[in-house]
């Protein structure tokens, strides 16, 4: 049986303290678009060349949409839970159980891919071309421990130090744009591509929204962030629509610049697209260019492990998971759930650089992130879609004045038949992206997210409900400072 609890059950809770600014900055940093273009834009190039820019949109629509979703979710159900907080409240216990398993295998297999390169970028950056396993290793844990040191700080200390990696981020799109526009030229397309029926064009674009789904994501953590917001119901989702526009510009401002600026058939042969444009265009700068990459990329790795932790410490409330996620430090920072996925993180990293016959098993498993984050979005526009069509009359905190949200409601349904069509492009397409066994790794995973629901009926029992109160937890903040 599932009790609620209230604010007063709770004697520790997350301080007020993050404004729409921060949640913006927050959001933006998240998706990380100078890491995301690094890690992922050859590939991209590769199967969609000149319309690569299509495939962004293709995918980034629903998410933008989706941001909208956030915000009217937010509004009505602010929890640090958030994705999993919400299918609990519209959905159910059950559904909401398998939810908090998709979102962990989101989000956790999301952080190694972030902390190799950020190893790998820093030992550039210091000139050393070819590291070994072990400078890869040392440099990880020293990324770990500076990532989890921020987020130990607490909320509006992340917010500081990302904001400040944020600003090297904005200050290089933003020469990027200008270096780049004086540079410009028509698109340089291989005689192949001039020749390509339509059918395989369009083929390919979809094989790569598979790709783009990847990295159009994180907007999202400021509704893990709402009890921590200084206005819970209206700031959250405001900050995460903002983020997504924000990125989507970046990306559109970017990858234009790219694709005019340099030869498609360049840019397929190197890994790193942001740096084979550096050599081309500004080569006497190449090396300081890391500069702004890596302070992408490790924004998006402590921002990653901030909205799995506050999604852990909202399961461990509720005793899905074990209480001690809920203990906070002196910071109001959920230490544990903080330290244990960075530790399990740098394990993984450990075990691919070291184990070197389980690095092709191990990279199937963090490719299938990709799904998850998708499956997840796809589960949040369900979510919203049955809210708004069924339970929005009774719903707080506005529903008894009987007004309904209309257009939303057809956007939510609009989102989540898109999103299924993604996630079946990723099921059909996926092995041809990622490689062979992606699709049984995802349904391993899957089965297991099923038995992880079976062991939580048999607890049912001690499962709590916990309910943000923000206008409580406001009155009682006003109260003690009189």
């Amino acid at each position: 049986m599932t009790t609620r609890t209230g604010l007063e059950s709770h004697s520790k809770r997350f301080m007020l303290g993050l404004s729409l600014p921060d949640l913006s900055s927050l959001s933006i940093s998240s998706v990380a678009p100078l890491f995301s273009m690094a890690a992922a834009g050859q590939l991209l190039v590769q199967l969609a060349g000149a319309d690569v820019l299509w495939a962004i949109l293709a995918v980034a629509i629903p998410f933008v949409f989706s941001s909208w979703i956030f915000r009217l979710l937010n509004h009505h159900f602010p929890n640090a839970g958030a994705s999993y907080h919400w299918s609990r409240r519209v959905l159910g216990t059950q559904v909401s159980q398998f939810q908090s398993w998709i979102l962990i295998m989101a989000y956790f297999w999301s952080i190694p891919p972030i902390i190799i390169p950020a190893a790998d970028q820093s030992l550039s950056l210091l000139g050393i071309a070819r590291p070994d396993a072990w400078d890869v290793v040392g440099f990880s844990l020293l990324w770990i421990i500076f990532a989890a040191s921020v987020l130990l700080l607490g909320s509006r200390m992340t917010a500081r130090v990302t904001q400040i990696f944020l600003l090297a981020e904005v200050v290089a799109v933003m020469a990027m744009m200008v270096i780049g526009f004086g540079h410009w030229h028509h698109v340089i397309l291989a005689p192949s591509e001039n020749t390509a029926d339509i059918n395989a064009r369009w083929q390919r674009i979809v094989i790569a929204m598979v790709v783009a789904a990847t990295i159009v994501d994180g907007w999202e953590i400021d509704s893990y962030a709402a009890e921590e917001a200084t206005k819970p119901r209206s700031a959250p989702g405001t900050g995460g629509m903002i983020g997504a526009l924000m990125v989507l510009a970046y990306y559109g401002l970017s990858w234009s610049v790219m694709l005019h600026n340099v030869p498609l058939s360049i840019l397929r042969r190197h890994p790193d697209v942001l740096m084979t444009w550096v050599h081309m265009v500004i080569p006497s700068v190449h090396r300081w260019a890391l500069i702004p990459i890596l302070a992408s990329t490790a924004g998006s790795l402590w921002l990653t492990t901030f909205i799995l932790s506050r999604a852990l410490f909202a399961m461990g409330r509720d005793h899905i998971l074990p209480p001690i996620l809920t203990r906070f430090n002196r910071f109001n920072a959920p230490i544990w759930a903080i330290i244990i996925p960075s530790l399990t993180a740098f394990f993984i990293v450990c075990v691919n650089l070291f184990w070197t016959s389980m690095t092709s098993w191990f990279n199937l498993v963090l490719s299938s992130a990709g799904f998850f984050l998708v499956l997840e979005f796809l589960f949040d526009s369900i979510t919203a879609s049955v809210f708004l069509s069924r339970q929005h009359d009774s719903a707080l905190p506005h529903g008894l004045d009987g007004h309904q949200h209309r257009f939303l409601q057809l956007i939510s349904w609009l989102t989540s038949l898109w999103l299924l069509t993604m996630t079946g492009f990723f099921l059909i397409y996926g092995g041809q992206v990622i490689g062979k066994g992606i699709d049984e790794v995802v349904g391993i995973l899957m089965l297991a997210g099923i038995i992880f629901v079976m062991v939580q009926r048999k607890q049912a029992q001690s499962q709590t409900l916990f309910i943000f109160e923000p206008e409580a937890q406001m009155m009682k903040a006003s109260s003690s400072k009189q």
